[in-house]
């Protein structure tokens, strides 16, 4: 398990990377953007990412707990790691790690937002709509992308609300480097480390995604 982790982990650096960097291009495109407009597209971002986390996460346990045997699946235990694993671990990584940022940067309106409580009409659902989809069908390749980049541009446009437009290039460094842990760290525990810790006797054997 820990060389599974480690090998998830470093895998992922590059297109982790590549995210971020893209992130911080965007800041610069978007700086000017009202706050309001981030606040919005924040609140497409973060249930979308939410929505692909719990699919995944889901699915990951399936697949090594019961892929075809649904019988041998406990609904309420997949329910429980697919929400926590999502809606826990996309708050850190969409909210908690951003604000960590704008506070030690400093902005001027940082504030963290908390989606499962200040929007639990959108978020909660999509939890639940992923994780029921996972049931039925257990895909992964697709989506655990699809959550990676999601997870970029919603902690990305968590920072916008917060800074005040000008960024230096020290500024934009720092960002990318808060983008990156944001990301990288949070997603591959969420899709991939959380879900196996469940799984005593998989029925298939874990391998790297």
């Amino acid at each position: 398990m820990i060389n599974l982790i480690i090998k998830e982990l470093r895998s992922h650096i590059p297109f982790t990377a590549l995210g971020a960097l893209l992130g911080a291009v965007m800041i610069v495109l978007f700086k000017d953007i009202p706050k309001n407009i981030s606040f919005n597209i924040y609140y497409v971002l973060h249930p979308m990412h939410v929505l692909l986390s719990a699919l995944v996460t889901s699915a990951i346990y399936k697949q090594y707990k019961c892929p075809t045997d649904n019988k041998r699946c406990s609904l309420f235990l997949l329910l429980v790691i697919g929400y926590v694993g999502s809606v826990g671990i996309a708050t850190l990584s969409d909210a908690v790690i951003p604000y960590v940022a704008e506070t030690l940067l400093d902005m001027p309106h940082r504030h963290m937002h908390i989606g499962f409580i200040e929007k639990w009409y959108i978020v909660n659902p999509l939890a639940i709509i992923g994780i029921t989809i996972a049931y039925f069908y257990p895909k992964t390749k697709f989506p655990h992308m699809g959550h990676v980049l999601l997870s970029t541009w919603a902690s990305l446009f968590h920072i916008l609300m917060a800074s005040g437009g000008g960024f230096g290039a020290l500024y934009l460094f720092l960002i990318f480097v808060f983008l990156f842990i944001a990301v990288w760290l949070p997603c591959c525990i969420s899709d991939i480390v959380f879900p196996l810790l469940f799984v005593k006797d998989p029925v298939v054997k874990p391998h790297a995604h």
